[in-house]
């Protein structure tokens, strides 16, 4: 009997002696390792990103219902194509504050369709029709190489990187929006009612996706928006939207900007909200999304150059494309 008392002790003191060398040795992880993607982050190519800027603006501004935002979508969908995406292209009608009927288009492409755990990368390919906030040409439509292109740009050169063998662990669905900017004009307001279910002039697109998202029964772990994201200089803050729905999200995007060392464009500093596209994918489709845009909170301003026609190419930054680009891959490729 005294043999099996000392048989059992030492059988237990052998188990927990290789419990603690398995545990020294990496046989346990922790949540948080369990949940970090251990695949190699792509590098971002910003000269590339800058180019599908400046593709966008070659075609003029994007206004919906002119050649140029015909063109320019047939472009987005053909190059989203080309990069593997599964293509899904979602044709709706809008009605404008000053009384227009658009005809838009919303285009998602979906990576890696097969996987249930998604996430979504988003942002507005329209242009707005007139430069309302410019002294001299207030009426003139605008390149929108910030507002607009910026966003796209480096959401297209994320789908050139993930057409490789190196994709991340999770689902991506990118969604271009149309009819962000057709809103009414500066200090101004509309005479016209609201049509039925439609909550602002803004943001046309991302409502109707809301409303009729395009898979039934679509859901996504979480989405990030990407709205003028390549002027020079540009600062980023923590958007008031996006950090009462979609906290945990804001909290991915700084942490992983600290990790790159740019902390000093993504601001630990809370801001005012926004109303932007995230605003209905947050209340209205239910998916906790964050907003990083470049917004002054400050002098509350989105900069000298917003909705005029200095919007164009020359006020574009490689460095902040390259900046934004980075710290999102950092994002989606850390997924698991």
């Amino acid at each position: 009997m005294a043999r099996g008392v000392f048989f059992r002790l030492t059988a237990g003191l052998n188990i927990l002696i290789a419990a603690i060398l398995l545990t020294g040795c990496g046989g346990s992880k922790s949540s948080d390792e369990k949940t970090i993607s251990t695949k190699s982050v792509p590098v971002f190519n910003v000269d590339s990103a800058y180019s599908f800027v400046e593709k966008q603006v070659s075609f003029g501004p994007r206004v919906p219902n002119s050649s140029a935002h015909d063109i320019a979508g047939d472009y987005l969908i053909a190059k989203l194509k080309t990069y593997g995406a599964q293509v899904t292209v979602q044709s709706f009608e809008a009605s404008t504050f000053d009384d227009r009927k658009l005809s838009l288009r919303n285009i998602i492409a979906a990576f890696n369709p097969s996987v249930q755990k998604r996430v979504i990368l988003a942002a507005h390919w329209d242009t707005r029709p007139f430069a309302d906030k410019d002294p001299e040409k207030p009426n003139a439509p605008m390149d929108g190489a910030n507002d607009g292109a910026s966003g796209v740009a480096i959401l297209l050169e994320i789908a050139r990187l993930m057409n490789s063998n190196n994709k991340p662990d999770v689902g991506i669905d990118i969604i271009l929006f149309d009819g962000e900017d057709w809103g009414e004009k500066h200090e101004a307001s509309s005479h016209h009612a609201l049509p039925q279910g439609q909550e602002s002039w803004w943001c046309l697109g991302s409502q109707y996706w809301s409303r009729n998202k395009h898979k039934p029964a679509y859901q996504a772990q979480y989405g990030i928006l990407l709205d003028m994201v390549g002027g020079r200089n540009a600062k980023f803050f923590k958007e008031g939207t996006s950090l009462e729905y979609a906290g945990s999200v804001v909290t991915k995007i700084w942490a992983m900007a600290a990790k790159k060392g740019y902390s000093s464009v993504f601001v630990h500093q809370d801001q005012d909200a926004v109303l932007d596209d995230h605003q209905f994918m947050n209340e209205k489709a239910n998916i906790p999304t964050a907003d990083i845009i470049s917004y002054d909170p400050v002098e509350q301003s989105f900069g000298a150059f917003h909705h005029t026609t200095s919007d164009n190419i020359s006020i574009i930054s490689k460095e902040t494309i390259g900046t934004v680009g980075t710290v999102v891959l950092g994002v989606i490729y850390a997924e698991q």
